[in-house]
């Protein structure tokens, strides 16, 4: 049992529970012209290939880099958030190999002091999706010198940055990184080619470690973890033995084979040549879960995806737009536990959220996945902290700025650049404030979270 108590009508999270949201350079600070996503909007938009929803680009996107993450920053606080979890741009600082630009690490440090002044713990993601276009012409994450670039790019990060943050995510998402560029193609560099799948996930371990070694060398006490994007899959059909196929291919491929690496060494792709790597063992001081959704997975000839795998939340069921997979708060706890169970290390909700504009699902959506959070904490799981995807609406990758998919807590004109509140952020900014999940906020904000709630203080009180 943990050490703290339940009050008659609160779940509350451990004192020091890290509150935050989370952002990322391209998706957020705007003209970010030297990188490959860059390319690949304008290269789209020019041929009308689609790349992006209806052609657009990031273009100034949350303005962060002209002044916008200040009052960004002010925002969180206003959330009573104590945390965000943020990314440096790989092609500002270091826009040609060797090549150092001052004035990119001045202003990442001018952010994280406005941070720090207003209470919010940094934790800094070195990748998150994007690549130099240096870097992205010369093979991208296939190239051999690759890895050595990337550690090369930590060292200067941590030797400008370390003494403003403590903990830090090497890569965010290596797997939806690989599954979209080199299996589904649809982002950059758009290549269908499974075996290269692999090679750029395993590429990205190799990263990961090495900026593992470097991070330790500069900073001994630093916190280093990896965020891994983990759906929760079901067969479409359980009684067909080419969904179970299926499933069992997608849940190993996409959530297991990268963490078992990254804990044992040992690299056990279904469709590739296995090896043991042992460099890249026992190199993550805690694990970032990023969860969203349940697909069921399902095997069909002739299906329009190049392998024949088909993978839908299901249709009858809540879900989000789109190809958007259906809500499943429960799989967040079975990740937590799993994840527990294999590693026993401390373990960040380093993403979660909903595309929802309208702002009908997120209140509930938030509710019901934290009491999740809770009930694992209640059962012995070292959770550190939680953050919501995203603080305000994005540039949202190939979906771009369709308002289907819109994530933040603020709406986002794009045009004016002003921020506009929905209703879960004052649900968020409560929670934070009290440190934990009341009776009343339900009954306020997401009456269908009520009965969870109220069954999850009946079993706490015993």
């Amino acid at each position: 049992m943990a050490a703290y108590k339940f009050a008659d009508t609160q779940l509350r999270f451990p004192q020091g529970f890290l509150w935050g949201t989370a952002s990322s350079a391209h998706q957020y600070e705007g003209i970010n012209d030297n990188n490959d996503w860059w390319t690949w909007e304008q290269s789209g938009r020019q041929h009308g290939d689609q790349h992006v929803y209806q052609n657009q680009t990031s273009g100034t996107a949350c303005g962060w880099w002209e002044g916008k993450a200040e009052e960004d920053i002010h925002l969180m606080a206003g959330l009573n958030n104590n945390a965000h979890r943020l990314s440096v741009e790989w092609s500002r600082i270091e826009p040609r190999p060797g090549v150092w630009d001052q004035s990119a690490i001045d202003r990442y440090r001018q952010i994280l002091h406005t941070m720090k002044a207003a209470g919010i713990r940094p934790m800094i993601t070195l990748h998150h999706f994007t690549l130099p276009n240096w870097a992205a012409e010369r093979g991208a994450w296939l190239h051999p010198r690759i890895v050595e670039d990337f550690a090369r790019f930590t060292r200067k990060v941590a030797q400008s940055l370390g003494d403003l943050c403590e903990t830090w995510c090497t890569i965010n998402e290596p797997n939806v990184y690989a599954l979209h560029g080199y299996f589904k193609a649809v982002c950059p560099p758009a290549r269908a080619k499974l075996g290269e799948y692999y090679a750029v996930l395993l590429q990205l371990l190799h990263a990961h470690a090495a900026a593992y070694r470097v991070l330790h060398e500069i900073q001994p006490a630093a916190q280093v973890g990896i965020a891994m994007h983990l759906i929760l899959w079901e067969p479409r059909s359980r009684t067909n033995p080419l969904d179970r196929l299926a499933f069992g291919f997608l849940r190993h491929n996409f959530n297991s084979i990268a963490l078992e690496a990254l804990q044992t060494g040992r690299w056990q792709p279904t469709l590739a040549r296995p090896g043991v790597y042992p460099r890249l063992a026992n190199t993550l001081d805690w694990v970032g879960i990023n969860y969203y959704q349940r697909y069921e997975a399902g095997f069909r000839v002739q299906s329009r995806d190049p392998y024949n795998l088909l993978f839908a939340g299901r249709p009858n069921d809540e879900k989000g737009p789109g190809w958007w997979g259906e809500f499943w708060p429960e799989g967040l706890l079975l990740h937590l536990e799993h994840v527990h169970r294999r590693f026993g290390l401390p373990i960040y909700i380093t993403e979660n959220g909903v595309p929802d504009a309208k702002d009908v699902h997120r209140p509930h959506y938030i509710l019901d996945h934290l009491l999740r959070v809770q009930t694992a904490i209640e059962h012995g799981i070292n959770v550190g902290g939680y953050y919501h995807w995203s603080l305000v609406d994005n540039f949202e990758w190939r979906e771009g700025y369709n308002p289907a998919f819109a994530f933040g807590l603020y709406a986002l004109d794009q045009q004016t650049q002003s921020r506009t509140p929905r209703r879960s952020a004052s649900l968020y900014r409560e929670i934070a404030a009290t440190n934990a999940l009341r009776v009343n906020m339900a009954e306020q904000y997401a009456p269908e979270s009520l009965t969870a709630i109220q069954a999850a203080l009946k079993t706490a009180r015993g």
